[in-house]
């Protein structure tokens, strides 16, 4: 199993930058994924970015251009680097993990780090 461990969030004002990261333990080398997911009140859960061992990346389109995920694999550690953000980026960001052992796939959440954003 993982266990996923985010800091990061907080208080910003439109515009400004915030830079979230995540530290994995316990089965880190199995893991080929990693991501960033974000929850807003009574929105539904969704993907942010994600970056694979090899490292190619995966953001949303509402992102783009804004956002920039990076992993340092010798520090079992996921960044979300976040600039110019928006009211609309507020939420609760959760750190994912996928990993494997053998044929099973196994997904682990962290507890999540509130990012506000004041217009």
């Amino acid at each position: 199993q993982v266990q996923l461990v985010e800091s990061g969030g907080g208080l910003v004002q439109a515009g400004g930058s915030l830079r979230l990261s995540c530290v994995a333990s316990g089965s880190t080398s199995s893991i080929s994924i990693m991501g960033w997911y974000r929850q807003a009140p009574g929105k539904q859960r969704e993907l942010v970015a994600e970056v694979s061992n090899d490292g190619s990346t995966n953001l949303a389109d509402s992102v783009k251009g804004r956002f920039t995920i990076s992993r340092d694999n010798g520090k079992n550690t996921v960044y979300l680097q976040m600039n110019s953000l928006k009211p609309e980026d507020t939420g609760v960001y959760l750190c994912r993990a996928r990993s494997s052992s053998g044929i099973r796939v196994y997904i682990n959440w962290g507890q999540g780090t509130q990012v506000t954003v004041s217009s």
